[in-house]
Protein backbone atom coordinates (compact mmCIF):
# COMPACT_ATOMS: atom_id res chain seq x y z
CA UNK A 1 0.00 0.00 0.00
CA UNK A 2 1.57 3.49 -0.64
CA UNK A 3 1.91 5.80 2.39
CA UNK A 4 0.09 8.84 1.95
CA UNK A 5 2.06 12.14 3.14
CA UNK A 6 -0.06 13.81 5.54
CA UNK A 7 0.54 17.56 4.84
CA UNK A 8 -0.53 19.23 2.02
CA UNK A 9 2.46 20.51 -0.27
CA UNK A 10 4.41 18.14 1.42
CA UNK A 11 4.52 20.83 4.94
CA UNK A 12 5.96 18.79 7.70
CA UNK A 13 8.08 16.19 5.27
CA UNK A 14 11.37 15.98 5.37
CA UNK A 15 12.75 15.92 2.10
CA UNK A 16 16.69 15.43 2.56
CA UNK A 17 19.36 16.40 4.70
CA UNK A 18 21.47 20.10 4.76
CA UNK A 19 24.04 21.34 6.55
CA UNK A 20 23.03 24.81 5.74
CA UNK A 21 20.37 26.04 7.46
CA UNK A 22 17.67 25.19 10.74
CA UNK A 23 14.47 26.68 10.11
CA UNK A 24 12.41 26.78 13.45
CA UNK A 25 14.42 24.32 14.85
CA UNK A 26 13.92 25.76 18.54
CA UNK A 27 10.38 28.38 18.42
CA UNK A 28 11.89 31.42 16.39
CA UNK A 29 15.55 29.61 15.43
CA UNK A 30 17.07 30.45 12.50
CA UNK A 31 20.81 30.05 11.41
CA UNK A 32 23.68 29.78 8.69
CA UNK A 33 25.81 26.90 9.35
CA UNK A 34 25.13 27.07 13.31
CA UNK A 35 25.49 31.20 13.23
CA UNK A 36 22.25 32.68 14.90
CA UNK A 37 20.55 34.96 12.26
CA UNK A 38 20.60 37.56 14.55
CA UNK A 39 24.35 37.58 15.16
CA UNK A 40 25.11 37.54 11.48
CA UNK A 41 22.72 40.55 10.78
CA UNK A 42 24.48 42.74 13.27
CA UNK A 43 28.32 41.85 12.71
CA UNK A 44 28.93 40.28 9.63
CA UNK A 45 28.84 41.65 6.16
CA UNK A 46 26.63 39.91 3.20
CA UNK A 47 30.12 38.92 1.65
CA UNK A 48 31.06 37.16 4.76
CA UNK A 49 27.56 35.21 4.77
CA UNK A 50 28.05 34.93 0.80
CA UNK A 51 31.52 33.13 1.35
CA UNK A 52 30.48 31.32 4.88
CA UNK A 53 27.44 29.56 2.49
CA UNK A 54 29.08 28.95 -0.39
CA UNK A 55 32.49 27.84 1.23
CA UNK A 56 31.99 26.42 3.90
CA UNK A 57 33.33 28.65 6.74
CA UNK A 58 33.81 32.20 7.73
CA UNK A 59 36.67 34.11 6.51
CA UNK A 60 39.34 35.13 7.66
CA UNK A 61 40.26 38.78 7.29
CA UNK A 62 42.69 38.22 4.27
CA UNK A 63 40.29 35.81 2.45
CA UNK A 64 37.63 37.91 3.05
CA UNK A 65 39.51 40.94 1.00
CA UNK A 66 40.65 38.23 -1.49
CA UNK A 67 36.89 37.72 -1.69
CA UNK A 68 35.42 40.87 -1.63
CA UNK A 69 37.88 42.04 -4.91
CA UNK A 70 36.79 38.46 -6.72
CA UNK A 71 33.27 39.65 -6.47
CA UNK A 72 34.17 43.38 -7.75
CA UNK A 73 35.96 42.28 -10.63
CA UNK A 74 33.30 39.90 -11.02
CA UNK A 75 30.69 42.55 -11.19
CA UNK A 76 30.48 44.24 -15.13
CA UNK A 77 28.03 42.56 -17.33
CA UNK A 78 28.62 41.33 -20.64
CA UNK A 79 27.63 43.61 -23.67
CA UNK A 80 26.03 40.91 -25.11
CA UNK A 81 23.82 40.55 -21.93
CA UNK A 82 23.18 44.36 -21.91
CA UNK A 83 22.00 44.48 -25.30
CA UNK A 84 19.32 41.55 -24.14
CA UNK A 85 18.10 43.41 -21.04
CA UNK A 86 18.09 46.66 -23.35
CA UNK A 87 15.37 44.87 -25.56
CA UNK A 88 12.79 43.81 -22.61
CA UNK A 89 10.38 46.13 -21.90
CA UNK A 90 9.69 48.57 -19.15
CA UNK A 91 6.48 47.02 -18.67
CA UNK A 92 8.28 43.64 -17.56
CA UNK A 93 8.04 42.21 -14.65
CA UNK A 94 11.66 42.56 -13.23
CA UNK A 95 11.67 38.91 -11.83
CA UNK A 96 11.06 37.73 -15.29
CA UNK A 97 14.35 40.03 -16.49
CA UNK A 98 15.84 38.29 -14.00
CA UNK A 99 15.31 35.09 -15.38
CA UNK A 100 15.90 35.88 -18.23
CA UNK A 101 19.37 37.46 -17.08
CA UNK A 102 20.48 34.37 -15.42
CA UNK A 103 19.47 31.75 -18.25
CA UNK A 104 21.18 34.04 -20.91
CA UNK A 105 24.24 34.29 -19.02
CA UNK A 106 24.46 30.61 -18.71
CA UNK A 107 24.23 31.08 -22.42
CA UNK A 108 27.35 32.67 -22.56
CA UNK A 109 29.19 31.81 -20.04
CA UNK A 110 28.35 27.97 -19.19
CA UNK A 111 29.54 26.15 -16.54
CA UNK A 112 31.77 23.56 -17.40
CA UNK A 113 30.44 19.80 -15.89
CA UNK A 114 31.33 19.87 -12.24
CA UNK A 115 32.69 16.65 -12.17
CA UNK A 116 35.79 17.78 -14.37
CA UNK A 117 36.36 21.27 -12.39
CA UNK A 118 34.42 21.70 -9.53
CA UNK A 119 35.80 24.64 -8.76
CA UNK A 120 34.17 26.10 -11.53
CA UNK A 121 30.80 25.77 -9.96
CA UNK A 122 31.99 28.04 -6.86
CA UNK A 123 33.31 30.53 -9.71
CA UNK A 124 29.63 30.27 -11.51
CA UNK A 125 28.29 30.85 -8.24
CA UNK A 126 30.27 33.80 -7.27
CA UNK A 127 29.47 35.74 -11.03
CA UNK A 128 25.80 35.37 -10.37
CA UNK A 129 26.79 37.03 -6.80
CA UNK A 130 28.22 39.98 -8.68
CA UNK A 131 26.16 40.17 -11.53
CA UNK A 132 22.58 40.10 -10.28
CA UNK A 133 22.07 43.50 -9.04
CA UNK A 134 23.37 44.55 -12.16
CA UNK A 135 21.41 42.72 -13.88
CA UNK A 136 17.91 44.72 -13.04
CA UNK A 137 19.08 47.83 -11.63
CA UNK A 138 20.47 48.30 -15.45
CA UNK A 139 17.07 46.79 -16.80
CA UNK A 140 15.59 49.67 -14.89
CA UNK A 141 17.47 51.97 -15.25
CA UNK A 142 17.39 52.07 -18.96
CA UNK A 143 13.77 51.31 -19.68
CA UNK A 144 12.79 53.60 -17.08
CA UNK A 145 14.85 56.27 -17.58
CA UNK A 146 16.97 55.95 -20.33
CA UNK A 147 20.38 55.61 -18.58
CA UNK A 148 23.04 52.77 -19.21
CA UNK A 149 24.81 52.56 -15.37
CA UNK A 150 28.31 51.67 -14.95
CA UNK A 151 27.80 47.92 -13.48
CA UNK A 152 31.48 48.09 -12.54
CA UNK A 153 31.34 50.20 -9.64
CA UNK A 154 34.75 49.80 -8.27
CA UNK A 155 34.93 52.34 -5.37
CA UNK A 156 32.17 50.86 -4.07
CA UNK A 157 33.15 46.96 -2.40
CA UNK A 158 30.27 45.71 -0.35
CA UNK A 159 27.35 44.51 -3.00
CA UNK A 160 24.64 46.56 -0.72
CA UNK A 161 26.07 49.87 -1.37
CA UNK A 162 27.03 48.98 -5.55
CA UNK A 163 23.17 47.88 -5.53
CA UNK A 164 21.50 51.57 -4.26
CA UNK A 165 24.75 53.51 -6.12
CA UNK A 166 23.69 51.59 -9.42
CA UNK A 167 20.18 52.86 -8.49
CA UNK A 168 20.37 56.18 -7.32
CA UNK A 169 23.73 57.54 -8.93
CA UNK A 170 25.34 58.59 -5.77
CA UNK A 171 26.87 56.59 -2.84
CA UNK A 172 24.70 55.74 -0.59
CA UNK A 173 24.31 56.54 3.10
CA UNK A 174 26.46 54.55 5.75
CA UNK A 175 22.69 54.07 7.37
CA UNK A 176 21.30 53.13 4.14
CA UNK A 177 24.05 50.65 3.19
CA UNK A 178 24.00 49.00 6.94
CA UNK A 179 20.39 48.40 6.44
CA UNK A 180 20.96 46.71 3.06
CA UNK A 181 23.35 44.95 3.83
CA UNK A 182 21.14 43.66 6.70
CA UNK A 183 18.81 43.12 4.48
CA UNK A 184 20.86 40.68 2.14
CA UNK A 185 21.68 38.34 5.23
CA UNK A 186 18.38 38.17 6.45
CA UNK A 187 17.16 37.05 2.95
CA UNK A 188 20.14 34.90 2.11
CA UNK A 189 18.81 31.34 3.63
CA UNK A 190 15.63 29.67 4.65
CA UNK A 191 16.59 25.62 4.27
CA UNK A 192 14.47 23.73 2.05
CA UNK A 193 11.58 26.33 0.62
CA UNK A 194 9.78 26.32 -2.68
CA UNK A 195 12.11 27.73 -4.27
CA UNK A 196 15.47 26.29 -2.88
CA UNK A 197 14.24 22.94 -3.30
CA UNK A 198 12.84 23.58 -7.18
CA UNK A 199 17.01 24.33 -7.25
CA UNK A 200 17.83 21.12 -5.81
CA UNK A 201 15.62 19.12 -8.04
CA UNK A 202 16.90 20.71 -10.71
CA UNK A 203 20.50 19.77 -9.27
CA UNK A 204 20.14 16.46 -8.80
CA UNK A 205 19.15 15.69 -12.40
CA UNK A 206 23.15 17.21 -12.69
CA UNK A 207 21.57 20.13 -14.40
CA UNK A 208 23.87 22.96 -14.90
CA UNK A 209 23.85 25.74 -11.79
CA UNK A 210 21.96 28.72 -14.27
CA UNK A 211 19.36 26.26 -15.07
CA UNK A 212 19.23 25.45 -11.20
CA UNK A 213 18.93 28.94 -10.60
CA UNK A 214 16.70 30.39 -12.52
CA UNK A 215 14.25 27.82 -11.80
CA UNK A 216 14.44 29.09 -8.27
CA UNK A 217 13.98 32.47 -9.27
CA UNK A 218 11.08 30.93 -11.24
CA UNK A 219 9.40 29.83 -8.00
CA UNK A 220 10.34 32.83 -5.92
CA UNK A 221 8.26 34.70 -8.59
CA UNK A 222 5.39 33.13 -7.39
CA UNK A 223 2.39 34.87 -5.18
CA UNK A 224 2.42 32.69 -2.51
CA UNK A 225 6.79 32.21 -2.20
CA UNK A 226 8.56 35.82 -3.16
CA UNK A 227 6.76 39.19 -3.15
CA UNK A 228 5.21 39.31 0.15
CA UNK A 229 6.69 42.48 0.79
CA UNK A 230 5.76 44.33 -2.12
CA UNK A 231 2.24 43.12 -1.57
CA UNK A 232 2.58 44.46 2.05
CA UNK A 233 4.08 48.30 0.84
CA UNK A 234 0.80 48.24 -1.87
CA UNK A 235 -1.55 47.59 1.16
CA UNK A 236 -0.16 50.44 3.54
CA UNK A 237 1.08 53.07 0.95
CA UNK A 238 -2.26 54.84 0.77
CA UNK A 239 -2.65 54.54 5.02
CA UNK A 240 -2.13 58.18 6.16
CA UNK A 241 -2.55 57.21 9.88
CA UNK A 242 -2.29 53.89 12.40
CA UNK A 243 -5.89 54.67 12.66
CA UNK A 244 -7.08 54.37 9.42
CA UNK A 245 -4.78 51.24 8.93
CA UNK A 246 -6.69 49.35 11.85
CA UNK A 247 -9.81 50.66 10.23
CA UNK A 248 -8.90 49.05 6.54
CA UNK A 249 -7.24 46.36 8.08
CA UNK A 250 -10.47 45.58 9.96
CA UNK A 251 -12.56 45.35 7.11
CA UNK A 252 -9.94 43.42 5.35
CA UNK A 253 -9.85 40.36 8.19
CA UNK A 254 -14.00 40.96 7.85
CA UNK A 255 -14.35 40.07 4.41
CA UNK A 256 -11.91 37.43 4.94
CA UNK A 257 -9.28 38.92 2.69
CA UNK A 258 -5.41 37.48 2.74
CA UNK A 259 -3.10 40.18 4.40
CA UNK A 260 -0.39 39.11 3.46
CA UNK A 261 3.64 39.40 5.39
CA UNK A 262 2.04 37.60 8.63
CA UNK A 263 2.01 34.23 9.79
CA UNK A 264 5.08 31.68 8.54
CA UNK A 265 4.84 28.16 7.96
CA UNK A 266 7.59 26.87 9.96
CA UNK A 267 7.73 29.59 12.53
CA UNK A 268 5.41 29.06 15.66
CA UNK A 269 6.00 32.05 18.05
CA UNK A 270 7.93 34.87 15.45
CA UNK A 271 9.78 35.11 12.55
CA UNK A 272 13.32 36.15 13.96
CA UNK A 273 14.18 38.30 10.77
CA UNK A 274 11.32 40.76 11.86
CA UNK A 275 13.19 41.36 14.75
CA UNK A 276 16.21 42.40 13.29
CA UNK A 277 14.53 44.39 9.91
CA UNK A 278 11.88 46.29 12.37
CA UNK A 279 14.80 47.97 14.30
CA UNK A 280 16.29 49.43 11.23
CA UNK A 281 12.86 50.31 9.77
CA UNK A 282 12.56 52.34 12.95
CA UNK A 283 16.26 53.69 12.59
CA UNK A 284 15.01 55.13 9.14
CA UNK A 285 11.87 56.19 9.68
CA UNK A 286 13.45 58.71 12.35
CA UNK A 287 16.47 59.46 9.80
CA UNK A 288 14.12 60.33 7.00
CA UNK A 289 11.09 62.02 9.79
CA UNK A 290 8.72 59.61 8.87
CA UNK A 291 5.21 60.81 10.36
CA UNK A 292 3.13 58.05 9.51
CA UNK A 293 4.63 54.73 7.26
CA UNK A 294 6.40 52.87 10.26
CA UNK A 295 3.52 54.00 12.71
CA UNK A 296 0.89 52.35 10.25
CA UNK A 297 3.42 49.21 10.22
CA UNK A 298 3.81 49.37 13.38
CA UNK A 299 -0.39 49.42 14.54
CA UNK A 300 -1.00 46.96 11.25
CA UNK A 301 1.39 44.22 13.57
CA UNK A 302 -0.53 44.92 16.91
CA UNK A 303 -3.92 44.24 15.18
CA UNK A 304 -2.84 41.07 12.96
CA UNK A 305 -1.68 39.80 16.67
CA UNK A 306 -5.06 41.02 18.73
CA UNK A 307 -7.12 39.51 15.75
CA UNK A 308 -5.72 36.69 14.38
CA UNK A 309 -2.44 36.12 16.65
CA UNK A 310 -0.22 36.02 13.22
CA UNK A 311 2.99 37.45 13.98
CA UNK A 312 5.10 39.78 10.81
CA UNK A 313 7.65 37.99 9.25
CA UNK A 314 10.71 38.82 7.33
CA UNK A 315 8.59 40.91 4.94
CA UNK A 316 6.41 42.73 6.16
CA UNK A 317 9.25 45.22 7.57
CA UNK A 318 10.93 45.09 5.02
CA UNK A 319 8.25 46.94 2.90
CA UNK A 320 9.02 50.55 4.74
CA UNK A 321 12.58 50.16 4.94
CA UNK A 322 13.14 49.94 1.40
CA UNK A 323 10.57 52.47 0.72
CA UNK A 324 12.62 54.83 3.27
CA UNK A 325 15.80 53.88 1.07
CA UNK A 326 13.93 54.94 -1.99
CA UNK A 327 13.54 51.79 -3.51
CA UNK A 328 10.46 51.22 -6.18
CA UNK A 329 8.23 48.28 -4.99
CA UNK A 330 8.68 46.54 -7.88
CA UNK A 331 12.27 45.61 -7.48
CA UNK A 332 11.20 44.64 -3.74
CA UNK A 333 11.23 40.63 -4.75
CA UNK A 334 14.40 40.65 -6.79
CA UNK A 335 16.47 42.16 -4.26
CA UNK A 336 15.31 38.96 -2.65
CA UNK A 337 17.02 36.85 -5.70
CA UNK A 338 20.28 38.97 -5.43
CA UNK A 339 20.68 37.61 -1.61
CA UNK A 340 19.02 33.98 -2.11
CA UNK A 341 21.37 32.91 -5.12
CA UNK A 342 24.14 32.06 -2.16
CA UNK A 343 21.73 29.97 -0.39
CA UNK A 344 20.18 28.67 -3.77
CA UNK A 345 24.01 27.83 -5.33
CA UNK A 346 25.05 25.88 -2.10
CA UNK A 347 22.06 23.70 -2.03
CA UNK A 348 22.94 22.98 -5.37
CA UNK A 349 26.70 22.38 -4.78
CA UNK A 350 25.26 20.21 -1.48
CA UNK A 351 23.17 18.17 -3.74
CA UNK A 352 25.09 16.99 -6.05
CA UNK A 353 27.92 16.04 -3.28
CA UNK A 354 26.11 13.40 -2.82
CA UNK A 355 23.28 13.36 -5.11
CA UNK A 356 20.37 11.04 -5.93
CA UNK A 357 17.63 12.23 -8.29
CA UNK A 358 14.96 13.51 -6.55
CA UNK A 359 11.89 11.52 -7.64
CA UNK A 360 8.94 11.19 -5.31
CA UNK A 361 5.97 9.16 -5.94
CA UNK A 362 2.40 10.15 -6.21
CA UNK A 363 -0.72 9.08 -4.86
CA UNK A 364 -3.27 7.86 -8.06
CA UNK A 365 -6.50 9.38 -7.72
CA UNK A 366 -7.91 8.69 -11.40
CA UNK A 367 -10.23 6.07 -12.43
CA UNK A 368 -9.04 2.03 -11.96
CA UNK A 369 -9.83 1.66 -15.95
CA UNK A 370 -11.05 3.72 -19.06
CA UNK A 371 -12.13 1.60 -21.87
CA UNK A 372 -11.41 3.04 -25.13
CA UNK A 373 -14.62 4.56 -27.45
CA UNK A 374 -13.57 5.04 -31.37
CA UNK A 375 -13.59 9.09 -32.42
CA UNK A 376 -16.79 8.59 -34.56
CA UNK A 377 -18.39 7.08 -31.07
CA UNK A 378 -17.34 9.65 -28.45
CA UNK A 379 -20.08 12.23 -27.74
Amino acid sequence: MTKVLSGAGLRGQSAGQTALCTVGKAAADLTYRGYDIDVLADKASFEEVAYLLLYGALPNRHQLHDYEQKLMSLRPLPDELKAVLELIPKTAHPMDVMRTGCSFLGNIEPELPFDKQPSLALHAADRLVATLPAMVVYWYRFSHDGVRVNTHNAQVPSLAGHFLTMLHDEAPSELHTQVMNASLILYAEHEFNASTFTARVCASTLSDLHSCITGGIGSLRGPLHGGANEAAMDMIEPWQSADEAETELMKKLANKETVMGFGHAIYSERDPRNDVIKKWSKKLSDAVGDEYLYAVSERCEEVMWREKKLFCNADFFHASAYRFMGIPTKLFTPIFVCSRVTGWAAHVMEQRSNNRIIRPSADYIGPDHTNWVDIDQRP
